[in-house]
């Protein structure tokens, strides 16, 4: 196995702090600095360096970190592998663990969780939600194997060695509106006859709130702010309520009960979000996560079927 000391060092990079590192591996941060201390010690060279509150990597730190990936790269192929050594028992000690963010973690990943336990009855498969960025130091830390993120920054650009990143669908979205607004007739509008609207959105920096901005700045105009959600049902219930209107993807499902009707929207591209894959670097080759992936292919495709028109 890979000495887990090359683990500490990766997580160290992404998150800066003995403590984050600590907590994302399950370790106290006297171990942490034990692990880096004794790693340096051994190879001879000092690895990482103090920078205001954190650490960050030296040169020596970030070369053995970027020759170490090939390390991680082969060992997840190497499980792969084992994996189809042990066929018939692969199910009895793998576990599998999916994130993705809300409207993923709710429509996406249940049934890819039912089928993956259907083809593998002794696995253990569990799901997180998380925001996307999160869901990328999820793999890294190995707490999660499957990541479905929408591509929006700030993610790690698709050509980084750590991970393998894959188009999955292009999820529409729908303007939200009140029953009776002058739009909620309509069989089609452009982004652009909301212009005057008041908005709600999300918290700024938020993948949502980058989301709306980016498709109505691609529309010619920048949305007014009127209230802020979160949650797609706390939105719901404001453009219900004539407080605003919303983007909501086709994805998203809205409980019963709120005065409010999608309309679709048209344009040369229709705005939508951009849904990915991520995995670590060679484990495509496991079966499990294989067989998740194919899932998801599936499920997706049927969802992008009933989002036509």
């Amino acid at each position: 196995m890979i000495d887990p000391r090359l683990q500490v060092l990766r997580v160290l990079a992404e998150v800066g702090t003995l403590t984050e590192v600590a907590n994302r591996l399950g370790y106290t941060p006297s171990a942490v600095s034990h692990q880096l201390r004794t790693l340096s010690k051994d190879l001879g060279v000092r690895l990482v360096e103090p920078r205001g509150r954190g650490l960050v990597l030296t040169r020596a730190g970030q070369l053995l970190l970027d020759r170490s990936q090939e390390l991680f790269t082969r060992w997840e192929e190497i499980r792969g592998e084992l994996d189809d050594l042990a066929s018939g028992s692969i199910s009895t000690g793998r576990a599998l663990r999916l994130c993705g963010f809300s409207t993923a973690a709710a429509t996406l990943l249940p049934p890819t969780a039912q089928a993956v336990i259907k083809r593998f009855p002794g696995a253990e498969v569990t799901i997180i939600e998380a925001e996307p960025e999160e869901c990328f130091d999820l793999l890294v830390s190995e707490h999660a194997d499957v990541a479905v993120v929408v591509a929006t920054d700030p993610l790690p650009p698709r050509g980084d060695a750590r991970f393998e990143q894959s188009a999955l669908f292009s999820d529409r979205l729908d303007l939200l509106v009140p029953t009776g607004h002058s739009l909620a007739k309509n069989s089609a509008v452009s982004l652009s006859d909301a212009a005057e609207e008041p908005w709600i959105l999300d918290r700024p920096g938020s993948p949502y709130h980058r989301l709306v901005r980016t498709a109505c700045a691609a529309a010619g105009f920048q949305p007014e702010k009127a209230h802020q959600s979160r949650e797609w049902e706390t939105g719901a219930a404001l453009v219900s309520a004539g407080l605003g209107v919303a983007l909501i993807p086709r994805l998203a499902r809205l409980p019963e009960g709120f005065d409010v009707v999608r309309v679709p929207l048209r344009g040369d591209p229709v705005p939508s979000r951009k849904i990915l894959t991520g995995i670590r670097s060679g484990s495509s080759g496991q079966p499990i996560i294989a067989a998740a992936l194919a899932v998801l292919g599936e499920v997706s495709a049927e969802v992008a079927r009933r989002s036509v028109g």
